[in-house]
């Protein structure tokens, strides 16, 4: 039997899968002080999400942990070196949630293109905005995705239905794979900002991708479309906070450089107080791209999985480290 805590929530299906596995779980969350305490000591493995940030001090403070869990994709909460030099596997759910945030991108696209938000916060203003809001359709438009994993693929495969070009940087994927999906690939991400109305983001927050989207970059796109509709330009990142220059987002929102930016992810969580979720042209969400009922339910399975095949000495297929 294993000591489990959960510390960001989980689906409670899979807390009773685990429960009548024969391990005991404990679901609580646990603010940053209490972790560097050692709240953590007692336990053998911990599920998180994104709250739970796992530095180097925490780790240490967690001597019998053996195995972490992170419940979605991103793990720049975790400090993988101090993991690894203490003998921690760490592992994520991958593909669990890749259907949720492609529907969540899309979404996003289609509220900038057609400012649904900008029109709902008139309504509730008691304003008939209609002659305002004239958008623009995704169809004839060109797409650039940074990243083409997983899930920038599903965007993709909605994107051409819709009548998009698709466009993509990945520096460590296959073009054979990108020709599947009838998608462009680029050399350079410079190129990309250079030909693309539309830019979202799918790759993961590393040194290098910190603040990828920023100044010199936004005003490198274009605003008219192959067919001539003058669309303006659009930025949507559902993949993690801090690829995004925020400041220079919202400079480039009050210049005119940039016509809309949606953003599910932030530098700082929560984002109450950026003053970009001010920005007329801005509409956002807190962290929801995992937050379905399915991608929980697909998430909570697939980390049952990993948890029982670690505990009877198996290696998990998800394992980082």
């Amino acid at each position: 039997m294993a000591n489990i805590a959960v510390t960001d929530g989980m689906d409670p299906v899979a807390v009773n899968n685990l429960i009548n596995a024969g391990h005991n779980v404990v679901e609580q969350h646990y603010t940053q002080e209490e972790l560097t305490s050692g709240a953590l000591t007692d336990f053998d493995a911990v599920v998180i999400r994104s709250a739970t940030k796992l530095s180097s001090e925490v780790i240490e403070k967690s001597s019998n942990l053996k195995f972490i869990g992170r419940a979605g994709v991103g793990v720049d909460n975790i400090d993988l070196d101090a993991a690894t030099k203490s003998g921690i596997v760490v592992c994520n759910t991958p593909q669990a949630s890749t259907n949720s945030v492609v529907e969540l991108t899309i979404g996003h696209l289609l509220a900038s293109c057609r400012h649904i938000p900008r029109g709902d916060r008139g309504l509730r203003d008691g304003l008939w905005e209609k002659k305002l809001l004239k958008g623009s359709e995704l169809s004839g438009k060109r797409l650039g995705l940074i990243g083409f994993g997983r899930i920038a693929q599903g965007v993709a495969a909605v994107a051409l239905a819709m009548g998009m070009e698709c466009h993509a940087y990945d520096p460590y994927l296959p073009t054979k794979i990108a020709r599947k999906f009838e998608c462009t690939m680029h050399d350079d991400v410079d190129s990309l900002f250079q030909l693309c109305t539309h830019i979202s983001i799918h790759c993961n927050l590393t040194d290098e991708t910190h603040h990828l989207v920023n100044h010199e970059r936004i005003v490198m796109m274009p605003t008219s479309a192959p067919n001539g509709v003058s669309c303006g330009n659009h930025i949507v990142n559902c993949a993690r906070g801090g690829i995004v220059d925020e400041d220079a987002v919202l400079n480039a929102l009050n210049s005119g450089d940039l016509t809309s930016a949606a953003l599910d992810v932030f530098e700082v969580e929560p984002a109450l107080e950026n003053p970009l979720v001010q920005h007329p042209n801005f509409h956002g969400t807190p962290h929801i791209g995992a937050a379905t009922l399915e991608a929980q339910a697909r998430i909570g399975e697939e980390m049952v999985t990993l948890l029982i095949d670690f505990f009877q000495g198996n290696r998990p297929h998800s394992a980082l480290n």
